[in-house]
């Protein structure tokens, strides 16, 4: 008798997971907020505002990390224009957010403020609703689906992979980057969207806000890794596995890998976006060069870094990096894509299982010698 979808998710983690998880949000929505309202500014114990940002953002990152996984990890798809998907979900949240700016703008207008320097007279077509939250969080999840459709399903169809599909992708967010770039398409050129004010009425920088949304952050991450661990460990996650291992054996069996590839890319799309739309309000600002095929280039980074093909491997990855990151480019800016770069190459020689696989190594042999 099949298990009904409530125990088959639960099932998805075992013990020692579900309370990493619990301990993890009782850290993000309980201890956080505590630390950071209750205790002085001048104590050790307090958390920042800039700390929370930080890890707000870095969440955003890991919650991308998990998406790349996804179809890298268990699909074997390796994608270098995520930063696509983050960026289109990024600029549909920063349309509502622009729009709840009002004439607290520079320019005192209903308009935003790049349109007024442009001459605009009305909003684009493609900007009407965009002061409903709820419209705008249903293209949050649209764009970056219908987009990954529509390329996907081409791409699919034509048995396009490995590293022919690679720099397809790449040239597809480099092209988007171009096209955001330019000022008539509607999207604030090079400059994009900053300046926000508020969400629902809610100044969007005060502490109560921040904590929110460093909230919702911590529970879209939470949410996305049980989603995922369900999903790996359903039929549908099994056959993903064997079309990456054994493709050609898989369609000699009767499957067709076109759709589990498809539904897959899609799935990992929508996250990314889900993961712009939190990031952008948290970090006050969204522009064409989060599509820039480096900063996609650095989302497969951090998966290979903890461990492709484990979920909680490029949440780690997404961390350790982001956060040599912080401290590099304030240190040694200079030196920052070097690391990255040697940091990529002695991982794909020497730890081709990432961080994840160093610990389950290191675990094996202290197994052996006990």
């Amino acid at each position: 008798m099949r298990k009904p979808f409530i125990l088959r998710l639960l099932s998805s983690l075992d013990s020692k997971q579900w309370l990493a998880l619990g301990v993890f949000l009782a850290l993000a929505l309980v201890a956080v907020p505590v630390l950071h309202l209750a205790v002085p500014e001048e104590s050790a114990f307090h958390v920042s505002t800039y700390a929370i940002t930080l890890v707000g953002k870095i969440m955003c990152y890991a919650l991308v990390a998990v998406a790349m996984d996804l179809i890298w990890g268990y699909g074997g798809i390796l994608s270098l224009g995520h930063g696509l998907f983050f960026a289109l979900g990024g600029y549909a949240f920063g349309m509502y957010l622009m729009r709840q700016i009002g004439r607290d703008g520079s320019y005192q207008s209903d308009l935003p403020d790049f349109m007024v320097f442009l001459d605009w007279k009305e909003l684009p077509w493609f900007w009407l609703g965009s002061d409903h939250i709820g419209w705008m969080g249903f293209l949050v999840l649209a764009v970056p689906a219908a987009v990954a459709f529509v390329f996907g399903y081409f791409a699919f169809r034509s048995r396009i992979k490995g590293v022919y599909f690679s720099i397809i992708t790449q040239a597809l967010t480099y092209a988007a980057m171009l096209l955001f770039f330019r000022n008539e398409t509607g999207f604030g050129g090079n400059n994009g969207f900053t300046d926000f004010k508020r969400i629902l009425g809610y100044g969007i920088t005060t502490s109560e806000m921040r904590l929110v949304l460093f909230g919702l952050t911590a529970l879209a991450l939470a949410a996305t890794l049980v989603f995922a661990a369900w999903l790996v460990k359903s039929k549908f996650g099994r056959v993903l596995t064997a079309i990456r291992d054994a493709e050609s054996r898989v369609m000699f069996i009767g499957y067709n890998p076109l759709w589990y590839k498809l539904t897959i890319w899609v799935i990992s799309a929508v996250l990314c976006g889900i993961a712009g739309a939190l990031y952008v309000p948290q970090v006050g600002i969204i522009n064409p060069s989060e599509m820039s095929p480096g900063n996609s280039i650095e989302i497969a980074i951090w998966v290979a870094v903890g461990g492709r093909g484990t979920l909680i491997g490029p949440v780690i990855g997404a961390f350790v990096v982001n956060l040599a990151k912080s401290w590099f480019t304030v240190s040694f800016p200079e030196y920052w894509l070097f690391f990255l770069g040697l940091l990529f190459i002695v991982v794909t020689l020497m730890l081709p299982q990432g961080l994840v696989g160093l610990w389950k190594k290191v675990m094996e042999k202290k197994g052996a010698v006990a």
